[in-house]
Order: structure tokens, then C-alpha cells, then sequence
């Protein structure tokens, strides 16, 4: 019996009942792709080169996966904690001596938008306590500006807030108890209730000169934020205290005003300065730290880069295992060829093979994925007892836990990328399925 071709118009005219009619992805082409997938004794080389393409596709898409959400988790925290100690604007005076804050703070809160307006005084200074010294920053607020600020009341780990910048009970005098953070009072080695010494170099003018002001202040509060530069330097005062403290008089130095959104600070910064009816120097957080996240955003796309090769070259062994394949099934295909399947249906066949590969790969990478994102800090934790080491050290990184925050489009994107090299990879063997000639085929068979 002679067989038709596929190509000649006889062959065009079959009944739609035969294979090649069947229409895409007909159940005898899926029937064939699968079974090309399950390993027999003689295919276990190819089978095990498929497994290692649907692991290399499985690992590449959970690591793009994980390191991307750790990345935005790292700037969604570092972005959150930077923020709630500080403004989103700050306004500094620049003619003269910014003494009428308070009503430029209530003016700047009336614009639409605005959530907070707080005045502060600021300087440096040197806190010592039992066991060591640390430079620290002396923040001057009102107890309802530090109670106001985003996060700070959950912050407290030890004393109160209640008496903060009030006035003594016992002698009516007003409070001078500080706050510090947890870091710096480990290091200096204070608890609540002791003393703290501060010195600043610039103290009380005498004929001999400015010399250094010393005084000791008791700590009435310690608070962690959990981003550890913060919780080693700020210690915040009371505002009149402040003033009275860095010889400020009346003025402060600067307002820092909250916003509701801060990405949209740039549209809202003139008509911020238009409210505040006086001449006042404005920096914005996306100014103040303009290198730190353009340096982890850069660190991110290059990342992605990276990672996104781990998929291509897991890929590329799709590749290599789908023309192992096609090799090994030549006279396979030519026999379906001679029963009248198409060159499509053989295409069709070889797609579905490689790209069953992809899509376990990916379906299975991304709940890895998943898995590991929703148990990071966990699996960080297990892995810094086993290795008795620090992974993920707050010197280092400023934060105290390590953040993992999955962003639904970028997701979707990286899983859109594996599928379409996945399905990439399997054309070009495909197509060298589909060009096999029969009649080579079996007569070298």
C-alpha cells in the first residue's frame, strides 16, 4: 500500500474523522506528547534531562520570585521606617529665626492632603551611660508630636510615653525624661529609670570662650523602630527642654510636615510653601535620600537580570533535551508522518512536550516560591542557628528582620517570562520534527 503525502491535494480531501483533521491540540497529540514524557529503560538519558529542565526552570522561577519580593519588601521597610521618624517635607527658615512655628505648623495643616505638621529642634550630641559612650541625635518634640508620629506609640518597649515633656508630679518642674532607642540602650547599658548623660559642645558662653554643656537626663522610655541606625542614634527630647538645651530660645530648627501620599510630595510641595506665608528652604525624603534608593533600585533591575538567566539556561536545556528527543523518536515520526499526521500535528506534539516541561516548571516554582516568601524570616532564622552566623546583619542591612513583599504584577510578570522561554525553547526542535523527511527516516532505521 503507497502512501499519500500530507502535502498533495489527495491528501487534502481525507475525511475530517483522521488525525490530521482533528483539529489543534487533538487528544492523539496530547496522547503522544505525554507519552514522550513518561521514560522508558532505553530513554532514561532524555528523561533525566527533562527532569533536570523542569528542576532548573522550577529553582530559576522561585529564586526570581523570592529575591524580587525580598527586594521590595527591603525598600517597602526601609521606606517605612525612614519616613515615620522623618518628615516627608522638611521646612527650615532662611531669613530669620523660625520662631512663629507653631502658627506656620497650624497653617501647613489646613492644606488638603497634609496629615501632620511637627516642629523640632535638632542637634548632636554625646550620650554616655554605664558602660560605654555613643554620638547620638537630640530630636527636641511635643509629647503630641511624638505621639503622633507613624508607628511610635507601638514602638515603646519599655516605660511610658504618658509623661513625656509634661511636668514633674512631685515638684511641678517641667519633665526632663528622655527617650532612646533599644540599640543605643543596650549599648550604653541603661534601663528605665536611669540616668543618661548628654554633652554637647556647644553650651553656655563665658569669657573664656563656649564651653561644652553636660547634663543628665533620666531615661523615661526606650522604644525599637527595627531599623537599627534609628534605634542606635535618635534620642528624643522634650521640645521647651530642646530648646533650652542647644541655647534655641523660642525658634526651632525646622517643621517636617506627613503627607497621606508620599510618592505625591513633588505635586504638593508648592502649595505646601505657599501655605506656610513665610520664606522657608524645603527638602523632600526623595531628595535626603536620593542615593540610598537609587542604589537599590539599581541593585534590583540588576538582580532581576541575573536571575532571569537562571531561567535561560534552564531553558536552553529544554532545548537540548527536545532535540536529543526528536532524534530518538525519528522513526516515530516518520511512521506518523505515513499515516497521514501533518507536519503541524508533529509540531503540535513536540510543543506540548517541551512546553509541559515549562509550565510544571513554573506552576511549581511559583508555589515554591510562595512557600518560601511566607517563611523567610523563619527559614533566615533556622539557617543563622545551624551556621551559627549572622545572615542578615542590622549593621548592615538597618533592619532587625528580613522583609519579603510579593507584588502581584511583578509576579505574574516573571511567570509570564518563563513561559514564554519555556515555549520559545521548544519551536526550534519542534520545527526539526515537523522538516523530518520519512523516507530518510526509515531507511536509515
Amino acid at each position: 500500500m503507497v502512501s499519500i503525502p500530507s502535502d498533495t491535494p489527495q491528501a487534502a480531501n481525507r475525511p475530517a474523522s483522521e488525525p490530521r483533521e482533528a483539529g489543534a491540540f487533538a487528544p492523539f497529540e496530547w496522547m503522544i506528547a505525554l507519552r514522550y514524557l513518561r521514560a522508558r529503560r532505553k530513554e532514561t538519558f532524555i528523561s533525566v534531562v527533562a527532569g533536570f529542565s523542569f528542576v532548573g526552570i522550577m529553582l530559576g522561577v522561585a529564586t526570581l520570585i523570592v529575591v524580587m519580593a525580598v527586594m521590595n519588601g527591603f525598600r517597602a521597610e526601609l521606606l517605612d521606617k525612614i519616613l515615620g521618624i522623618n518628615g516627608h517635607l522638611v521646612l527650615q527658615a532662611i531669613d530669620s529665626p523660625l520662631n512663629d512655628h507653631d502658627e506656620v505648623s497650624d497653617r501647613l495643616v489646613t492644606v488638603d492632603g497634609v496629615e501632620l505638621a511637627v516642629p523640632f529642634v535638632e542637634g548632636q550630641a554625646l550620650a554616655s551611660g554605664a558602660n560605654a559612650s555613643n554620638g547620638v541625635v537630640v530630636r527636641g518634640l511635643s509629647q503630641e508630636s511624638l505621639l503622633a508620629l507613624p508607628g511610635m506609640s507601638e514602638a515603646v518597649r519599655a516605660g511610658s510615653l504618658d509623661g513625656f515633656g509634661g511636668t514633674d508630679p512631685v515638684t511641678g518642674e517641667p519633665s526632663e525624661g528622655i527617650v532612646i532607642g533599644q540599640r543605643l540602650a543596650s549599648t550604653l547599658g541603661v534601663l528605665v529609670g536611669d540616668s543618661l548623660t548628654i554633652v554637647t559642645p556647644r553650651g553656655s558662653v563665658t569669657p573664656f570662650g563656649v564651653t561644652p554643656r553636660i547634663k543628665a537626663y533620666e531615661v523615661q522610655a526606650i522604644f525599637e523602630i527595627g531599623m537599627s541606625e534609628y534605634d542606635l542614634v535618635f534620642v528624643f527630647m522634650p521640645l521647651t527642654e530642646a530648646q533650652a538645651y542647644f541655647n534655641r530660645g523660642d525658634t526651632v530648627s525646622g517643621i517636617d510636615v506627613y503627607v497621606d501620599n508620599p510618592d505625591a510630595i513633588g505635586t504638593m510641595r508648592a502649595e505646601i510653601e505657599a501655605a506656610a506665608e513665610r520664606p522657608l528652604f524645603s527638602v523632600d525624603w526623595r531628595q535626603r535620600n536620593l542615593t540610598f534608593f537609587s542604589a537599590l533600585e539599581v541593585e534590583r533591575n540588576v538582580m532581576f537580570l541575573i536571575l532571569t538567566l537562571i531561567v535561560l539556561v534552564a531553558a536552553l536545556n529544554v532545548v537540548s533535551g527536545m532535540i536529543m528527543l526528536v532524534k530518538d523518536k525519528g522513526r516515530d515520526i516518520a511512521i506518523l508522518r505515513t499515516m497521514g499526521a501533518t507536519r503541524g500535528a508533529v509540531m503540535r506534539v513536540f510543543v506540548m512536550t517541551g512546553a509541559s516541561i515549562g509550565l510544571a516548571g513554573t506552576a511549581c516554582g511559583f508555589v515554591l516560591g510562595t512557600v518560601l516568601c511566607q517563611n523567610v524570616e523563619n527559614i533566615r532564622r533556622l539557617i543563622s542557628s545551624l551556621t551559627q552566623t549572622e545572615l542578615f546583619s542590622p549593621e548592615l542591612y538597618y533592619l532587625s528582620r528580613l522583609p519579603a513583599d510579593m507584588d502581584p504584577v511583578e509576579t505574574t510578570f516573571i511567570l509570564v517570562i518563563a513561559l514564554i522561554l519555556s515555549l520559545l525553547a521548544t519551536l526550534y526542535p519542534a520545527w526539526r520534527a515537523a522538516k523530518l523527511d520519512p523516507v530518510e527516516a526509515l531507511r536509515y532505521e
